[in-house]
């Protein structure tokens, strides 16, 4: 079986632990675009690892985790991570694409630079080099993960880049970059990672045809689409399932079941519109309690109420058979608990989500409040034993947005888990 699993929203809604979950009965998982910019915490026992490079399925040593063609490497983040592995004494199996671009240093000083030249129009990124990267990419400046094997043509690539990428940094008045010492660094990253570098889609089809389970995990959520998301302040891929084949290389048909990642509530990170953020006594509660600060940067998340016309946008979009609720303990006790059910849109009711900016500036949002629960669900296990309150917040979200909750987690363990509906 393929599995696809997305979150619904603008991210960090708690995908590494319903990978890390799925991942107990999966033979493969894979990411398949993003790069370190977006982080995800694995919780085992007294560990917790917290990742942006590798997939989730790292810690389990059973799993074959494979970075495909769609992502971005920041390699010396890669090998930061791989240590803290080696270090707790894990074994692991990784493969890496051969066609996956490499974050270079100088993208990590051009986003710094492009963010603080937009000043008050910035976008919020990370500034770990993501967006230029991926510019390089489609440009056809990039240097992939491959080239690293080949040192003359490395040499070549380098130098053509270098010629172009030295010019842009004086412009901003940034240090230059060395030809000869960048080079080195390139030639003994390629040592350090050739045991694990490969065509990824061969692999990956391979195991299709011998009927592994695979789980394909994205970074970001599906408002950060390059192409669906609140453009301009989105990613520069596409988190969507819909793009799984082409940045895995694999066939569409393959993909058996979409399973959507949604947070009980809504957060964000950066710039861009947020129609149900709170900036109130709720919003500070619910922030303490979810630990809702960046796994990569650190920066506290903008926090609102469950925004349901993001994740039905989004549901439709990829075609999700089920979505997974997180987080719900976070809402136990909060009071004036309310669900946006709609827009309206200079006064008048719509049922999408606007393309444009300035349009969803303007958009206020149509609440249903929902009485709260004051039990403690953290050891909760069996979903009849919720209480009906929170019953009553889950199935609404059911019937809104068509599709069954197949689990809610109630903690961030990985068996802090009730499963609603059997995925298996």
């Amino acid at each position: 079986m393929i599995y696809v699993i997305e979150g619904t929203q603008w991210g960090d809604e708690g995908k590494g632990k319903i990978t890390d979950y799925l991942g107990q009965k999966m033979d493969i998982i894979v990411r398949h675009q993003g790069g370190n910019n977006a982080g995800h915490t694995i919780v085992i026992g007294e560990d917790k690892f917290a990742l942006s490079a590798l997939p989730s399925g790292i810690v389990n040593p059973n799993i074959t985790n494979v970075i495909a063609s769609g992502v971005v490497l920041n390699i010396s983040q890669l090998i930061r991570e791989l240590t803290m592995v080696k270090e707790k004494g894990l074994p692991f199996k990784l493969l890496i694409s051969n066609r996956a671009h490499i974050i270079m240093p100088y993208h990590v000083d051009l986003d710094g630079a492009y963010e603080g030249l937009l000043s008050k129009h910035k976008i919020g990124t990370t500034k770990k080099g993501i967006g230029p990267c991926y510019q390089d990419k489609a440009a056809r400046r990039g240097i992939r993960v491959g080239d690293l094997l080949e040192p003359s043509y490395l040499k070549e690539r380098l130098a053509s880049c270098l010629l172009i990428k030295n010019m842009e940094l004086k412009l901003f008045g940034k240090e230059i970059y060395d030809f000869n010492s960048l080079y080195k660094k390139l030639i003994q990253y390629g040592e350090l990672l050739k045991p694990y570098i490969t065509d990824t889609s061969k692999f990956l089809n391979k195991a299709i045809k011998e009927n592994k389970n695979i789980l394909f995990e994205g970074a970001q959520g599906s408002m950060l689409c390059l192409n669906y998301g609140t453009y301009p302040y989105v990613t520069s891929s596409s988190p969507l399932a819909n793009s799984v084949p082409l940045n895995a290389g694999i066939p569409p048909k393959s993909i058996d079941k979409v399973i959507g990642i949604m947070k009980a509530y809504t957060t964000r990170v950066g710039e861009g519109p947020f129609v149900t953020e709170l900036h109130d006594k709720t919003a500070n509660l619910i922030r303490t309690r979810g630990h809702e600060y960046g796994t990569v940067t650190r920066r506290p998340r903008r926090v609102g109420y469950l925004d349901l016309m993001v994740v039905k946008h989004t549901v439709e979009l990829s075609g999700m058979d089920s979505v997974a609720i997180m987080l719900l303990d976070v809402l136990t006790g909060v009071k004036d608990l309310n669900v946006c059910v709609g827009y309206k849109l200079d006064g008048q009711e719509i049922d999408y989500i606007p393309s444009t900016i300035k349009e969803l500036e303007r958009v206020v949002p149509i609440y249903r409040s929902f009485p709260s629960w004051h039990e403690d669900i953290t050891k909760v296990r069996n979903y009849d034993d919720l209480p009906k309150e929170a019953k009553e917040y889950i199935e609404f979200i059911e019937s809104f947005l068509g599709v069954p909750a197949c689990l809610i987690s109630v903690g961030p363990e990985r068996n802090d888990t009730i499963i609603k509906h059997d995925l298996f």
